[in-house]
């Protein structure tokens, strides 16, 4: 049984190896670059007994062995990127050998080919909102000489004031979205993060992508800078551009 296998970073177009200079792949791995029907896949060779089927089991329950690959893999996406239109491939996309990853470009060829088309001059950009966290005004308990129907007006107020400010955040979030989409050839508005994974102390009510040409990056970051400062308490997060994760996925 071979103890080696080969992980698969992306598969790209019209990349000359010797852009990636002197990039590494997980565990100071070389970089590898396999030619297929004018496409190139980007891997490194790895070992089974860490990335095979039953050890990935183990350890993809490692949080920090989970972090350490999920580095290594964007990083060599990021070099990737900079230099050819590249699709990132999933994390742990594990092939026997190169003629199993010749195999996926086979079977995959004609998702990847649009996704590339889709993809190619652009870069992907995320831009965040979020809804202030409700100041507690101290109601929960009833003062001593307040009468029952007074404390269930004050109840009733501060969760009509929430339901406003709530409102208030999802509107800022659609006109931020809105502005940017049409700045962008594509746009996706991905599921909120956990508040843990975020810097900022609110509730997420966007996660937005997009697609951006490069020849426009500097008119859609003045666009999302500008939202920022119309929009101060959203706490609008602009971060980019990143290699295209939310739009070379395989159709």
């Amino acid at each position: 049984m071979a103890d080696r296998g080969q992980y698969l970073f992306a598969v790209a177009r019209g990349l000359d190896p010797q852009q990636l200079g002197d990039v590494s792949g997980l565990r100071d791995a070389a970089i590898q670059v396999l030619e297929h029907r004018g496409l190139q896949a980007v891997t490194c060779s790895v070992d089974l007994a860490e990335f095979g089927e039953e050890a990935l089991r183990r350890n993809l329950e490692s949080l920090p062995w989970l972090e350490g690959v999920a580095r290594a893999h964007d990083d060599v996406v990021q070099a990737t990127a900079l230099v050819a239109t590249t699709a990132p491939m999933r994390l742990v996309t594990i092939c026997s050998d190169e003629a199993s990853v010749r195999a996926r470009l086979d079977e995959w060829y004609d998702g990847l080919a649009t996704a590339l088309d889709r993809v190619e001059g652009c870069h992907e950009w995320s831009v965040k909102t979020f809804a202030a966290p409700a100041p507690d005004s101290g109601d929960d308990a009833a003062p001593k000489d307040a009468s029952g129907a007074a404390y269930l007006a004050r109840k009733r107020a501060r969760a009509s004031d929430q339901r406003a400010a709530a409102d208030a955040a999802a509107q800022v979030a659609d006109v931020v979205h809105q502005e940017l989409g049409r700045r962008a050839r594509a746009v996706r508005r991905l599921a909120p993060q956990d508040p843990r994974l975020t810097e900022f102390p609110g509730t997420m009510i966007l996660n937005g992508a997009y697609l951006v040409d490069d020849g426009s990056r500097d008119t859609f970051r003045s666009v999302a800078e500008d939202l920022a400062r119309r929009y101060p308490d959203a706490g609008i997060d602009i971060r980019g551009p990143w290699p295209p994760y939310s739009f070379a996925t395989l159709d």
